[in-house]
């Protein structure tokens, strides 16, 4: 007789079943493991890569960014130098105004303007030769008073540095527009 005759049936069947309890629940839980194991490894992954394209956008933004740096650090120094060059013509030109209205003043230099010979309406006769006292021949001339002479000479510096303004601009908006 062998050892298990010795066992009830009924109590065979429940062994058997418990044992095959057992082993379902041993392989599900080995297959759990290795799912988990493979999950597991997808997602380091899926991180992995994740992270990797993170990078990359960060690099590349970064080189962007540099790049629109270097652009406007660029603009900026050809607008200084630009600047520096308009200041120095406005400052030359305003220099010479102010030398031109000094000898105004000490009256080393005079403002004449053309006086037309020819015109009928005036009740002055002025000669079309030179004078005892002149040596210049030509058209007649006649000399400012020194005030009119500074206003005249006021008019066109507000006109030079108008025109120099000018310049300057349209010299920024050329930088500008070429930069792109």
């Amino acid at each position: 007789m062998r050892l298990v005759d010795l066992i009830p049936l009924q109590y065979r069947v429940l062994v058997a079943g418990l044992l095959l309890c057992a082993l379902v629940a041993a392989s599900a839980a080995v297959a759990w493991t290795v799912q988990g194991w493979r999950y597991g490894l997808q997602l380091e992954k899926q991180a992995r890569l994740h992270t990797e394209t993170l990078k990359q956008i960060a690099q590349a933004s970064a080189a962007q960014q540099r790049a629109e740096q270097d652009k406007r650090l660029a603009l900026e120094q050809r607008l200084a130098v630009s600047e520096q060059t308009h200041y120095r013509v406005l400052t030359d030109a305003q220099r010479d105004q102010d030398r031109l209205r000094d000898r105004l003043a000490t009256a080393d230099v005079r403002l004449s303007v053309l006086l037309d010979a020819t015109d009928t309406a005036g009740n002055c006769e002025v000669p079309a030769t030179a004078g005892t006292g002149r040596v210049v021949h030509g058209a007649p001339r006649a000399q400012l008073d020194p005030a009119h002479a500074q206003r005249i000479v006021g008019i066109t510096d507000a006109g030079d540095r108008g025109l120099i303004a000018l310049a300057a601009c349209q010299a920024y908006a050329r930088s500008v527009s070429t930069s792109k």
